[in-house]
């Protein structure tokens, strides 16, 4: 099967940890990849932010990124690209037909990838999958005036899901929040996202902690409602324990972010300044290594549409604890694989980390079984074999198409 990924701008050659680099990133590298081991034939296309960047990249056999020249070849925040969508689209449609070998199925991920996509796919025929990684309620019932989001959002949101064959969510709660903006169950299929359990194992090299303290992790795009200051406020109770904070930009212009700046400032207010450090982003290679260093893996962010840390903590044999919001409700199992706590209390999530901290045996078995957790149900093998099943679906669905003699 001929397959195209549409990722306007979340693309797998990116950088992570900035602040429109993260999990979305990760999840169509690896989906695209474990679509080729299953011998489909995948190419990704994202928006060109870049003039160095070559038309044409191969990522590994059997996946190419086309890099789409929609708007101005340079770094534009995604909350900002909505205009560009329809030349996006545009696009694809003349690639698709003048090439002449158009996909078999086109798979878009985040809704304004889905615009693009949806209107190639409608003028070409094509059959269309869609995965929207956030929804723009969810985002705006959290962020509220903050919302930077455009204001059509949620209504072109709707839009796509009701203009697609097949939405493939990432977890139960997304598909209850669908169904209250008017996008029936029946048209949603859950798939989680997945985590390279290669890569992340218990096994291999990891970052010691610093003297005999205790060390806590926290990785992620470096935004305010990943939930750091939460964890900063709770190492207050924590007195034997350092934090590494993950995320953002390269560890040399670290102290330039404003996000950096107003944690730094807090973490001094409250006087644990000494005991927490900011890494900036860091390589993909050395993620696995600092999930291994750590005692216990924090994520506590105000709202996870499904937050694919977790799942690279447990993978690594690490206990997590995680505010008990969106996908996070399906991958970490509580008593299980570490604990789920309210988002935003920091009091809530110091006693559950204290808990696991004063518990060394408790911590190894949470880690084993998170370790088993994600071989069981989110490999990528496995993830790739159920998002094939609904392309699979979604082509018989559609009318033969009987040529004319």
């Amino acid at each position: 099967m001929s397959v195209a990924l549409v990722s306007e701008h979340a693309s797998p050659l990116a950088v992570l940890g900035g602040v429109d680099a993260g999990g979305q990133n990760v999840h169509v590298a690896r989906l695209a990849g474990a679509l080729a081991d299953r011998g489909h034939r995948v190419t990704v296309y994202t928006r060109r932010d870049s003039r160095e960047l070559p038309d044409r990249v191969a990522l590994r056999p059997g996946v190419e990124v086309r890099h789409v020249p929609a708007g101005p070849p340079g770094p534009v925040p995604k909350d900002e690209l909505l205009p560009h969508m329809g030349a996006f689209g545009r696009l694809l449609a003349a690639e698709w037909r003048d090439g002449g070998d158009p996909p078999d199925l086109v798979h878009s991920h985040f809704w304004m990838s889905g615009l693009a996509a949806l209107r190639a796919t409608r003028e070409l025929g094509l059959p269309l999958v869609h995965t929207y990684h956030a929804l723009g309620t969810v985002k705006r019932r959290h962020q509220g005036a903050a919302d930077t989001s455009p204001p059509a959002r949620v209504g072109r949101e709707t839009e796509v899901g009701l203009g697609c064959e097949r939405i493939i969510a990432t977890c139960r709660d997304e598909v209850a929040e669908l169904a209250r903006m008017g996008i029936p169950p029946d048209r949603v299929s859950v798939v989680p996202c997945g985590v390279d359990t290669e890569l992340f194992r218990p096994e291999g090299p990891a970052t010691p902690p610093a003297g005999d303290r205790h060390r806590l992790l926290q990785l992620g795009r470096l935004v305010p409602r990943k939930g750091a200051a939460v964890t900063i406020e709770a190492l207050t109770r924590l007195p034997g324990a350092e934090l590494l904070v993950a995320g953002g930009p390269p560890a040399d212009r670290i102290g330039h972010d404003p996000e950096a700046r107003r944690l730094t400032a807090l973490a001094r207010r409250a006087g644990v300044a000494d005991r927490v450090r900011f890494l900036g982003g860091v390589p993909g290679e050395r993620v696995a290594e600092l999930l291994r260093g750590a005692d216990v893996v924090v994520c506590p962010a105000d709202y996870e549409p499904f937050g694919i840390v977790p799942l690279e903590a447990m993978a690594c044999g690490r206990p997590v604890v995680a505010s008990a919001v969106g996908g996070q409700l399906d991958t970490v199992a509580d008593p299980e694989t570490g604990r789920l706590v309210e988002p935003r209390n920091p009091e809530a999530l110091a006693l559950a980390v204290a808990g696991l901290l004063a518990d060394p045996a408790g911590r190894a078995a949470c880690g084993e079984a998170g370790r088993r957790r994600v071989l069981s149900r989110f490999g990528w093998p496995r993830v790739a074999a159920a998002t094939e099943a609904v392309y699979d679906a979604v082509l018989a669905a559609r009318p033969a198409v009987t040529e004319m003699a």
